[in-house]
């Protein structure tokens, strides 16, 4: 209580203040200024006693209060100062609570500020806050008048003042907290309002007051501001992260009534085990450790038994991972049904440190459920599908970690079951290839032996036809390789077993792979693996071993090909990487090659199997005929394959198979795979084919036409019979005017080989005709515009002036005038001479 009022002015006055008193109420605002200046030196400057001073301060509380309202800035800024030295000296300040509360709840706590001074406002809160720490529980009838001023003030346009309201808030829930809570929740509004300001130091501030308010209150505000401190933690600021971590980490530890919110302040605290910034990481890690050790010893009679039998870590534990109590881990097992609907959640957030943030989570809270998170199969696969297609790189990592867990800690035999159905049976259409990236992933964490058993299920799976020839993404194939290269280096030697299998997965991912870069991968890595892990040498072995197999596989369906059919491209691939190997098959091969280029299928299909032919026998020796058996075939592969493919059709289409049929003829012939008794012995079901291409539409058709006709009369033109050399030779002449230079130039040089190739058997006599008739056509581009011409044409000529030398000069006399110039007939007539 108050001294009585006329021993206070008695006091008053032996201190000489009366008179500074009396001009604090004069109208002249430097004499009140001065006032209080020396009100000021004269107490607590001089440094009185405390029980000096506790009476001067209740003499002289109400006048300087009453100043608080002072129009003059530097009157208030005074009189804040002196009370707050008052305060801080007196030995008992809660007597002046009843009159600077309500002082305070008026400047301070109504909806307009009537402080217009930002500077005087922070000085008055921490006037309050000082209040705060030295009046401590006294303060509790007060406790309206506290809530009003810091509602206010927490959310005042000074940064500053909202972060000293923030500290008195805590400093107030600390002291009076049997009576705090009763209005704590009226804080939470104001608080959140204020925790995205700008400043990072206001943020840690509403952060920690925060964690009192709900501490102290009542308990049900908690999802009050869930969301708000889940925002923080994506804070750019580490020291706001880090006061999240501080303050949910105290809610694990003292909240009372912590055991309900487990399930959503965990996600919390383990989200920030994984923060850029080592500092956090460790306090996380060490607020969660104390959490889970807590836990264990609150219920330490229910999980008694696990504690005598499950410190021990399974023996497949990923390696280098220090493995989480067993508080911390029953924790999670314990409110994983009600975490993974979260987790699926925001792990497709439109925010991408949302998702990059939970599939972190996921990761750190399946090491903690280990195989505890079988039963929660379906719905965690549904989320790693999803996730995996993210375009956020830095999720599709984190999802396929947390992938590789779920492979480390739940049975293969059940993941298997429900991933398997997924790979045939695609989760989405737009990604089909997300279920071949989890079970990759999951793959590499499964233990060796508990994977083996399961090992022919795995390889059959990826080897049907809808899972490996379906789609063509280079995603796609990708992940099929992902899952074979994984199988290659888990099981390895056991892989033999399925090396069919996984050897027909490894031609498809090439067959339809657009990316050089990825077949290149499958030639030079995968390939290699799968011969390393069967001790084979080469590549070449690895074909020996299963290509029965392999040509057994497309003939199975060789007679639904198309052009679309992965299936010819298999083919390519088999019969050009297996090099030499596949001349060991060759009858297998024919019969698979007399279906697929039935004259009956696709035409595009026909082409390019014919031009993968052209270039095998182009090298013959080293592909087709390696053996030497292919000349067993080659007769039979004329007839009943070429042959029926180079009649002639209308058409576009038609002509463009006949075109790559030629080719194939061409690369035949050129290639020595067929030798020249069996040409002699095919050459009348083979020259008219040949012949009637040579005057193909196609440029490239009659090319090769020409060029097929060369081979043959270098082959077995010396034993052609002279009706079927006459027969070639004009349709060699109508060539000669082709509107293709390169098609006139291998026509005169075949001609000139079938001058050459004129034995005793061909009679001149008797077929003067024939010779008068060529003689005369090719005299003709004797005069050709080109001198090219001119000199090749001279060249074919003086060779094959031997054959009827006579005939020959006297076809040149009667043309020699008609030239432009006689040089070149000249010259031919001079060499016709000298032969005689």
């Amino acid at each position: 209580s108050f001294p009585n009022e006329t021993t206070t002015k008695n006091k008053i006055a032996a201190k000489g203040l009366a008179r500074h008193l009396n001009c604090l109420n004069e109208e002249n605002k430097a004499t009140r200024k001065r006032a209080l200046e020396q009100i000021k030196r004269e107490t607590v400057d001089k440094g009185l006693s405390s029980s000096v001073l506790q009476d001067i301060f209740s003499a002289l509380l109400k006048p300087l209060l009453k100043c608080l309202s002072d129009p003059m800035e530097r009157c208030r800024e005074t009189a804040i100062s002196v009370i707050k030295e008052f305060i801080r000296c007196v030995p008992k300040p809660e007597e002046s609570l009843p009159y600077l509360m309500p002082c305070l709840a008026q400047r301070l706590g109504e909806k307009e500020i009537l402080e217009p001074a930002e500077e005087l406002r922070l000085s008055a809160v921490e006037m309050l806050t000082l209040t705060v720490e030295v009046c401590g529980k006294h303060l509790a009838p007060y406790l309206n008048e506290m809530i009003n001023i810091l509602q206010r003030t927490i959310i005042d346009p000074f940064p500053d003042v909202k972060r000293e309201s923030c500290k008195c808030t805590v400093k107030f829930a600390q002291c009076v907290p049997e009576h705090f809570h009763m209005q704590a929740e009226s804080l939470v509004k104001p608080l959140m309002q204020t925790i995205a300001h700008q400043h990072s130091r206001v943020r840690v501030s509403v952060i920690e007051a925060t964690g009192a308010v709900i501490q102290h209150g009542t308990g049900k505000n908690v999802d009050d501001v869930l969301s708000h401190l889940a925002q923080r933690l994506f804070d750019d600021s580490p020291q706001v992260r880090k006061a999240v971590t501080v303050v949910v980490g105290d809610w694990l530890l003292h909240m009372r009534d912590r055991y309900s919110y487990f399930h959503k302040l965990v996600p919390l605290l383990l989200s920030n085990i994984n923060d850029e910034v080592p500092e956090i990481r460790l306090l996380a890690a060490d607020l969660w450790r104390q959490v889970g050790a807590q836990w264990e010893r609150e219920n330490e009679d229910d999980i008694k038994d696990k504690m005598d039998f499950l410190l021990t870590p399974p023996a497949f534990y990923p390696p280098g991972v220090e493995r989480p109590g067993l508080g911390c881990r029953e924790l999670v097992i314990r409110n994983l049904g009600r975490l993974v609907p979260a987790i699926t959640h925001d792990i497709t957030d439109w925010l991408v440190p949302t998702r990059v943030r939970t599939s972190q989570l996921l990761s750190v809270l399946l090491l903690h459920a280990e195989d505890h998170s079988t039963q929660h199969m379906q719905p965690l696969l549904a989320t790693l599908y999803r996730a995996c297609t993210d375009t956020e790189q830095d999720v599709v990592s984190n999802c396929l970690a947390s992938a590789k867990l779920l492979g480390t800690f739940v049975p293969p035999a059940v993941f298997l079951k429900l991933l398997l159905d997924h790979v045939t049976t695609p989760y989405s259409s737009s990604h089909p290839w997300a279920p071949l990236m989890v079970l990759a992933a999951m793959l590499g964490g499964c233990y060796k032996p508990l994977l083996q058993p399961h090992l022919e299920q795995i390889a059959n799976t990826l080897g049907q036809p809808d899972v490996c020839q379906e789609y063509q993404q280079v995603m796609y194939l990708e992940q099929l390789l992902a899952c074979v290269d994984v199988l290659l280096c888990k099981c390895e030697s056991d892989c033999g077993s399925v090396s069919l299998q996984l050897l027909q997965v490894l031609v498809t991912v090439q067959s339809l792979s657009t990316e050089t870069s990825l077949s290149e991968k499958v030639r030079e890595n995968s390939l290699q693996s799968l011969c390393k892990v069967q001790s084979l040498d080469s590549v070449m072995q690895l074909y020996k071993q299963h290509m029965g197999q392999l040509l057994d596989w497309l003939s199975a369906s060789v007679n639904t090909w198309s052009s679309y059919s992965p299936q010819r491209l298999q083919l390519h691939i088999i019969v050009t990487q297996s090099g030499p190997v596949i001349g060991e098959f060759v009858s297998q091969l024919m019969l698979l090659l007399r279906s697929c280029l039935n004259p009956d299928k696709d035409p595009e299909m026909r082409m390019s199997t014919f031009t993968m032919l052209a270039k095998l026998l182009l090298d013959s020796a080293n592909t087709l005929d390696s053996q030497g058996q292919f000349c067993d075939e080659s007769e039979r592969f004329l007839c009943d394959i070429l042959l029926p493919n180079l009649v002639w059709h209308a058409g576009r289409t038609a002509a463009a198979v006949r075109t790559s049929a030629l080719s194939c003829l061409f690369a035949l012939l050129h290639g020595g795979a067929i030798t020249p008794g069996q040409l002699i012995h095919l050459e009348e079901k083979l020259s008219p084919q040949v012949l009637s291409a040579i005057e193909e539409d196609s440029q490239m058709g009659r090319l090769l036409a020409c060029r097929s006709v060369s081979t043959i009369i270098r082959l077995i033109g010396t034993s052609l019979q002279p009706e079927s050399l006459n027969k070639i030779y004009p349709e060699l002449l109508k060539r000669l005017d082709d509107s293709s230079e390169e098609v006139r130039g291998v026509a005169l040089q075949t001609l000139g080989l079938w001058l050459s190739s004129l034995t005793e058997g061909y009679n001149p006599e008797l077929y003067t005709a024939h010779l008068q008739l060529l003689f005369q056509q090719i005299l003709l581009h004797l005069d050709d515009p080109e001198a090219s011409v001119q000199e090749q044409v001279l060249e074919i000529l003086k060779k094959g002036s031997s054959v009827h030398p006579l005939l020959l000069k006297k076809e040149v006399e009667a043309v020699r005038d008609k030239h432009r110039s006689p040089l070149y007939c000249d010259q031919l007539l001079e060499h016709i001479s000298s032969l005689s």
